[in-house]
């Protein structure tokens, strides 16, 4: 049986390893890549320090507004497509590459599995979510990582094609932690375990118009602790267009960390600040504090159980709720046990073999 992985940006790369990792002797597997994040730091160290095996295909479409991206994609991906004659094409998450990949395919009649199924925020401002929502509708299997996401599908009629498999996620994030435990790696900016905070900020809503962008970077600017901000390049080249300083006050500047590197940088932080899905169900299994700059979250889990909370609007309760006491300690386990990755590939052979 030929399964066909298509990712495109940081969040696909780190599913896609313990993925590919589970189709080792059990199914033929090709890569694709669709370049959607294409610098070295986004996509070249993400393979290699995951021990993913290099894309059988790489389509380096690039950054650009969403229906360019997504179009150049469908066009590449059909090729792709009819070249490797996959029986069901995978794709993973909300990203431009998820829906690109699952229009492609059902348009030429091939099986297409979305993991990550079910995840919903109902904001649809999110360009996210109008991806999450059409590509669940267009798939044939829909791979949820939690019982939230399974009610989801049933409520719009899609239970019938919906398997719970667990977050694959949480396999790589359980394997790197162990790692990371036994070879002990510094941490970024000569930063002390405890005395700072992780932050990163990417969506839209929160960095495309100045005002919004210069209010949430003097909150961080403003807050007790250092706040080593995780600067992807857009963040960086808007700042600089509307004159904002990302370095100011407490904020510590860097480049993004390959995904070792993030997982320590949390693990020994204070506390998270973000608008990243995965980082917060992320700081979530590490037992991590985090406030999340949005009005809602697709992991819901997170908040309900004390160690998310939302802040948007009001800026004014950034700090309060960065520099709040942690919770209650939880050993309640939303987002399964690890082995994700085994019970996906399970679902897709019993759905899809000849």
């Amino acid at each position: 049986m030929r399964i066909l992985s298509v990712v495109g940006a940081r969040p696909q790369f780190v599913k896609l390893a313990p993925i590919a990792k589970a189709m080792e002797g059990r199914a033929e597997h090709v890569i694709v890549h669709t370049g959607q994040h294409y610098d070295e730091l986004m996509s070249d160290v993400f393979f290699q320090d995951l021990g993913i095996p290099a894309p059988d295909y790489n389509l380096g479409v690039g950054s650009g507004k969403h229906g360019e991206q997504t179009g150049a994609m469908l066009a590449g991906l059909e090729k792709v497509f009819e070249e490797a004659k996959p029986d069901v094409v995978l794709v993973y998450g909300d990203t431009n590459s998820t829906l690109a990949a699952a229009l492609a395919a059902v348009k030429i009649h091939i099986p297409v599995a979305h993991l990550e199924a079910g995840l919903r925020s109902f904001n649809r401002r999110m360009p996210e979510e109008h991806n999450r929502v059409l590509t669940d509708h267009a798939s044939d299997l829909l791979l949820s990582p939690t019982q939230v996401g399974m009610e989801h599908l049933s409520n719009e009629g899609l239970a019938e094609k919906s398997v719970m498999v667990g977050d694959v996620m949480t396999d790589v994030l359980y394997q790197v932690r162990e790692q990371l435990a036994a070879q002990g790696q510094p941490l970024p900016a000569e930063l002390e375990a405890g005395g700072y905070y992780v932050c990163t900020i990417h969506r839209p809503d929160n960095t495309d118009e100045p005002a919004r962008l210069k209010a949430i970077i003097e909150s961080l600017s403003a807050l007790s602790k250092p706040v080593l901000l995780l600067a992807h390049p857009r963040l960086k080249a808007l700042a600089e267009t509307h004159g904002i300083d990302l370095a100011a006050g407490s904020i510590v500047l860097n480049d993004p960390l390959a995904y070792p590197q993030l997982v320590n940088a949390v693990a020994n932080s204070a506390g998270v600040v973000t608008d990243s899905g995965g980082l917060q169900k992320e700081a979530f299994l590490m037992r991590v504090p985090c406030t999340t700059i949005r009005p809602e979250t697709e992991w819901v889990e997170t908040v309900q159980l004390g160690w998310n909370v939302l802040v948007n609007e009001d800026l004014s309760l950034l700090a309060g709720a960065v520099e709040r006491q942690a919770p209650a300690p939880t050993d309640a386990t939303p987002y399964g046990d690890g082995h994700a990755a085994r019970r996906t590939v399970d679902a897709l052979l019993e759905a899809f073999s000849k």
